[in-house]
């Protein structure tokens, strides 16, 4: 279903969550409710979500990605699962593939969060990417699959005050929307502070 905006304020998320078992009825997915309820908490500014649950095939993951960007006009798309190293995963080949510029910094902030609990998180190939259009970008990243890794990986870490420890990625996501001409997002601080240079702050 292709989603109209109504306010130029407000952002359209593409939520995909790639898995061959999720997406085959084995078992319910846990990848897109955990980002409906992160951004639900996360964002005070409008906003909308358009969702995906597709298999771990490249194909089908290139064609949601462009579908998500081009037809239905995502300003940022997240995906769910395939980032690892088995043979299945190919999430961060498909989602470069349809990237006009890769962000790689998204990705190293995103191992950095991870190897704080596990050494494993070297395996994970997370990429971001921006995709181009003549008229539109959006933002896509890839994140991890499972519920607690995905709110630690948008959030950061907090120390028991609840002082930011590591920075979360998405704290660096408004201003990336804003570069490429996307709505302005505003965040509830508590959950993750949006960080703007003063100049690009919106007066209210």
């Amino acid at each position: 279903m292709t989603t109209t905006k109504t306010n130029p304020d407000e952002l359209l998320i593409g939520l995909v969550s790639i898995s061959d078992r999720a997406s085959s009825g084995v078992y319910e997915d846990q990848g897109i409710p955990a980002l409906r309820d992160w951004f639900t908490s996360a964002l005070t500014s409008p906003w909308r979500m358009e969702t995906r649950l597709i298999p771990d095939e490249r194909t089908a993951i290139e064609t949601t990605l462009i579908d998500l960007v081009d037809d239905v006009g995502c300003d940022l798309v997240l995906t769910t699962g395939g980032t690892g190293p088995a043979r299945r995963d190919v999430t961060p080949e498909a989602t470069l593939a349809v990237g006009t510029k890769e962000m790689p910094g998204f990705g190293e902030q995103m191992r950095q969060i991870s190897l704080k609990f596990v050494p494993t998180a070297i395996l994970s190939r997370q990429v971001a990417v921006i995709r181009e259009t003549a008229d539109h970008a959006a933002l896509i990243m890839n994140l991890p699959g499972q519920p607690k890794s995905i709110k630690e990986t948008l959030e950061g870490l907090k120390d028991a005050d609840g002082k930011p420890v590591v920075a979360g990625i998405f704290a660096a996501v408004p201003y990336c929307i804003d570069l490429i001409g996307g709505p302005y997002i505003e965040t509830n601080e508590a959950v993750c502070k949006a960080f703007r240079p003063k100049s690009a702050i919106r007066q209210k």
